[in-house]
């Protein structure tokens, strides 16, 4: 079965039906060799933008060009 045909099923289904669905394939995904899943109770750094403060000067630095052209 090709996605094509899965697509207009599953897009009919209600938004709890497709929460289930979509466990449902990340539970098979876990378990395929192919895909290298997360370890569980293994520590991922995730970067973020809390305490990037020259990132957001960066940002600030580049809205002001936007802002200025605003009447």
């Amino acid at each position: 079965m090709t996605l094509a045909e899965v697509l207009p099923a599953a897009r009919q289904l209600s938004a709890i039906e497709k929460l289930k669905l979509i466990r449902i394939l990340v539970e098979d995904l876990d378990t395929t060799e192919a895909i290298a899943p997360l370890e569980p109770f293994k520590t991922y750094n995730m970067p973020t933008p809390y305490d990037s403060f020259g990132a957001g000067a960066i940002l600030m630095d580049a809205l002001k060009p936007a802002d200025s052209d605003r009447p």
